[in-house]
């Protein structure tokens, strides 16, 4: 769909919100005039600054779904909240079906490759994952989830220049039994089924709670050449917390996870022509870009049946709450993780193999995380310290037999890779807010983190050709010297925010703020050769052995408030960020080049990033809920030093399409527009239960999936309609759900992968089609 969407009118409307929300203040304090008793959700409880919180206390850019919101949205993992909150785009991301491409006001990750860092940050009942394999969570036994927009530089740190998303799970109770679960079954074969049990182990002092997911689906996708299907789930998931309270001031939280699953490969579709490169007669075309037309979840792979996606993913956790005194307490957050994927790619999304490729590694994670926390009438506070060490070790194998030929005779091309990372990271951080009065609050932070990092890498061919096998090339060791002296590197940072926030009344907020966000820099995980690491600058090449961190700067002011007897709520907030050393990774060829080239990493420039962004929640009547989001974004790179080549005047500046032409870029994974509307209605049966009927829209404007608009990489923006019916039986003991996903059959770009330097591949990822299901669940 292009991006006809009227969004004139939909900036009228964003001006009428923000102008709405500055009266919210007045209004909130006729809300004791309302008729009370007003279905609200606005007391949710968050920790987004480390302590427990009203939602519509919190002085910046956060938002909530309770879990009863995710089962109204069908969702079923971490990707369901896609298109629901401003401004955030969370996608299954990167030719993988467990990997999480997370984007928060047009900030992200670069490279899915476990080289480069998230900038979202993703946390699971306080515990940082470090990548973003493994962190697309199955939601089957969760509290609420909160999505922090904006750099979190002070109290969460660590490559949280964009965000941070937190999960948090049920708690079980020392005092009663809880128990839930539900059976789904839908289209492509779909079973889905869920459980949770909580109970007193010692009355008062001692409870375990037990979850458990089994979530499997045939493919969407269909390879024409074998009929084999692609783009299935497959995921056995569980969770146990062991939770002991001693006394009225201990906690203590005892938590394993573990993750199975075992998938086919996740394809996408080529949206350029390949290109083999023939060392006599020079290039050809060895596919057309869409070689079945118009997708229609249709591509072929030359993976064989039995090269899929595995992933085991586990950790444990011991999570202490300290009640010192009457104004102090600690908590301590100590964890280990262990993340082992086993991937096969298929880049070219073809039956030839161009740039097909298993990519499997282990990483494992500790981290420890001291908090002390004040609480006085007029100083509230968070000091803290962190540390993580993470080891990544790979192995990778990129089969390319069919890139090369000589006279068109074919020729076998294997390039293999072993590579090993550790990251050790420290901070200490602090924030303070300080009442002058019951009203205005002042807030300060500031974080000091230091990272260091060691890289190795080496890589060989392997090629029925001679000149092609045996290729060896050792990182660092095999770059001239000075460079090969050494493989660590360290970087540091300090992060300060600082927040004044007025309450006019107890539901009413206004802010204002300003905060600093920082994303550590690394080393090419992709390098083979001096190339990689080798960028023009002033006209000389120069070694570029890593990249460094990128920043931004966020100023930022909002508005909440809760009005009519809580029956209408509104969040706004208006920001600007300037973003600096932003982190790219660009394909080192033309498009149709003959040759196949190299994969550097750029600290490209400059973008200014500035928006706007609203969510209003509407209760006409008690049994009628209507929730809107709306974010308008405006980004745009006010430099791009693209080290690939050079221009005449000895620089480069907006020429991030290697065509040759200098021209401006839109960064990528940042739509100018994203709306949503939902709604439900429950219509009272008497004393035979309640029937609810409900559904969301959304939409999502034009947008690139690649740093260098390739044509094919660019989504012009959909709209995703959802629709579902809900029996609950008296008592709310039980229900029946019937819903549907994808109503109008959109057809929609989420992701790409762009390596446009070998054999010109241009590979988009697309959402699911139309799906149904019917759950059947119980509660007590």
């Amino acid at each position: 769909m292009s991006s006809f969407f009227p969004s004139r009118s939909l900036l009228r409307g964003s001006a009428a919100i923000l102008a709405l929300t500055a009266a919210a203040p007045a209004l909130a304090q006729e809300a004791s005039a309302a008729e009370p008793g007003v279905a609200t959700g606005n007391d949710v409880v968050v920790v987004a600054r480390k302590r427990a919180e009203r939602l519509l206390d919190v002085p910046i850019a956060v938002s909530a779904l309770t879990s009863d919101q995710l089962a109204k949205q069908q969702t079923i993992d971490l990707s369901g909240v896609q298109g629901t909150i401003p401004n955030v785009n969370l996608v299954q991301g990167r030719g993988s079906s467990s990997n999480a491409n997370i984007f928060i006001r047009g900030v992200g990750q670069p490279d899915a490759l476990q080289t480069f860092d998230p900038a979202v940050g993703v946390y699971v009942d306080g515990v940082y994952m470090s990548r973003i394999q493994g962190a697309l969570f199955n939601l089957y036994d969760i509290d609420h989830i909160e999505v922090l927009r904006g750099p979190q530089g002070t109290l969460y740190g660590k490559n949280t220049i964009g965000g941070a998303v937190n999960v948090i799970s049920r708690k079980p109770s020392t005092n009663e039994i809880h128990a839930m679960g539900s059976f789904t079954y839908g289209s492509y074969n779909q079973v889905l089924a869920n459980g949770y049990v909580s109970a007193p182990l010692v009355e008062g002092k001692l409870a375990l709670s037990v979850a458990g997911v089994y979530d499997k689906r045939d493919g969407t996708v269909t390879d024409p050449l074998t009929n084999r299907k692609y783009n299935d789930r497959d995921t056995l998931a569980g969770r146990a917390i062991l939770r002991w309270t001693p006394s009225s001031d201990v906690e203590f939280l005892l938590e394993g996870d573990y993750t199975r699953q075992r998938t086919a490969a996740t394809l996408g579709y080529a949206t350029a022509p390949l290109i083999q490169t023939d060392f006599v007669t020079g290039a050809r075309v060895l596919s057309p870009a869409y070689p079945y037309g118009p997708y229609n979840y249709k591509a072929s792979t030359g993976l064989g049946p039995d090269q899929g996606q595995r992933l085991d993913h586990w950790g444990v956790s011991l999570t202490g709450n300290i009640r010192l005194n009457d104004i102090l307490s600690l908590t301590s957050i100590t964890a280990y993780r262990d993340l082992r994927p086993d991937y096969y790619l298929d880049f070219d999304a073809t039956q030839y193999q161009v740039a097909d490729a298993f990519v499997g590694f282990r990483q494992h994670q500790f981290s420890q995380e001291l908090q002390l926390k004040l609480d006085t009438e007029k100083l509230k506070g968070v000091f803290g310290l962190y540390y993580l060490n993470e080891r990544v070790r790979s192995h990778q194998e990129s089969y390319d037999d069919a890139l090369f030929t000589v006279l068109k005779a074919p020729i076998t091309f294997t390039r293999l890779i072993d590579d090993n990372q550790n990251t050790k990271s420290y901070a200490a951080f602090g924030q303070l807010t300080y009442n002058f009065t019951d009203q205005l609050s002042l807030t300060g932070g500031l974080r000091y983190t230091r990272e260091d990092k060691t890289y190795s890498r080496f890589t060989t061919t392997v090629s029925s050709l001679a000149a092609l096998n045996g290729i060896s090339f050792a990182f660092p060791g095999n770059l001239p010297a000075p460079y090969n002296g050494g493989n660590s590197v360290s970087f540091d940072a300090w992060t300060p925010s600082a927040t004044l926030s007025y309450k006019p009344a107890r539901n009413a907020t206004l802010y204002v703020s300003a905060s600093r966000g920082f994303k550590s820099g690394g080393f090419n995980g992709r390098v083979n050769s001096a190339a990689d690491v080798t960028q023009i600058v002033d006209g000389k090449p120069v070694i570029v052995p890593y990249f460094k961190p990128e920043t931004v700067w966020t100023y930022e002011a909002g508005a909440k408030g809760e009005f009519l007897g809580g029956a209408v709520t509104i969040s706004s907030d208006v920001f600007y960020s300037d973003y600096r050393d932003f982190q790219a990774r660009v394909g080192g060829g033309a498009i149709g080049a003959t040759a196949n080239g190299s994969f550097p990493v750029l600290n490209a420039g400059k973008l200014r990033i500035w928006g706007v962004e609203s969510e209003i929640a509407v209760h006409p009547t008690r049994e009628w809920s209507i929730r809107t989001s709306f974010g308008y974004l405006n980004a745009k790179y006010l430099e791009f030093n693209d080290g690939r080549r050079t221009a005449p005047t000895g620089k480069d500046a907006f020429s991030c399409n290697p065509t040759g032409k200098q021209i401006t870029c839109k960064p990528a994974f940042a739509p100018p527009i994203n709306f949503s509307v939902a709604t439900d209605y429950a219509v009272p049966l008497g004393s035979a239960g309640t029937l609810t009927f409900g559904g969301d829209a959304r939409f999502v404007d034009k947008q690139w999936l690649s740093v260098d608009n390739r044509p094919g990489l660019m989504e012009k923006g959909y709209w995703l309609v959802n629709a579902f019916v809900q029996y609950d039986a008296p008592g709310n003991k039980w229900y029946l759900r019937g819903g549907v996903k994808n109503l109008t059959k959109a057809v929609y770009l989420t992701d790409a992968q762009e390596f446009s330097s070998v054999g010109n591949i241009q590979t988009a990822y697309y959402g699911d089609p139309r799906t149904w299901s019917g759950t059947l669940g119980f509660r007590f």
